[in-house]
């Protein structure tokens, strides 16, 4: 693992960004930022009225991200959905380290996640427009893929190990 390596914790809603993202923070010594937390209160008020982003709503949002993790000098992990490889591609152009992590489920066990879940502004209703967005990691792109069905802690731990050896 890079000195200061810069990760982006990736997914859906629901996935568990914040909750992988915290946990491998823990590991491996890194602070950690939510990245719903640079959100123009535009786009949080879209989401939470049940409307889906756009490209454009996403650009500058997706600027912070990158320039979060390119000022974060003695690396750092934020959770940021980056559904597209474009999204990926912005972000690695202010840090272009950045590795990803991409924490995926079932659609099934996603949505129940969703619905279960308070206090949080993204509804379920917007999973599938998401999951129609998503693309995944491609093979030149430097990330795992880790399944979000085994526990929190297992889940961090096997992207700790993945990265520690990448």
């Amino acid at each position: 693992m890079a000195a200061h390596p810069h990760i982006v914790v990736m997914g859906v809603s629901g996935s568990g960004k914040t909750t992988v993202g915290e946990l491998l923070a823990e590991r491996l010594g890194l602070p950690y930022r939510d990245g719903d937390d640079l959100h123009p209160q535009e786009n949080i008020d879209k989401m939470a009225r049940g409307e889906a982003l756009d490209d454009d709503d996403r650009w500058p949002w997706l600027r912070l991200v990158g320039q979060w993790l390119h000022d974060s000098a003695e690396g750092g992990i934020i959770g940021c959905s980056s559904l597209k490889r474009s999204y990926r591609d912005l972000i690695r152009q202010a840090a272009p380290d950045a590795k990803f992590v991409h924490v995926h489920g079932t659609p099934e066990l996603l949505r129940e996640r969703m619905e279960n879940r308070t206090g949080h502004f993204m509804p379920a209703s917007l999973l599938d427009s998401q999951l129609a967005t998503l693309e995944p990691l491609s093979d030149d792109e430097p990330g795992v893929v880790v399944d979000i069905a085994d526990p929190p802690e297992t889940v961090a731990e096997n992207a700790a190990a993945w990265l520690r050896d990448n």
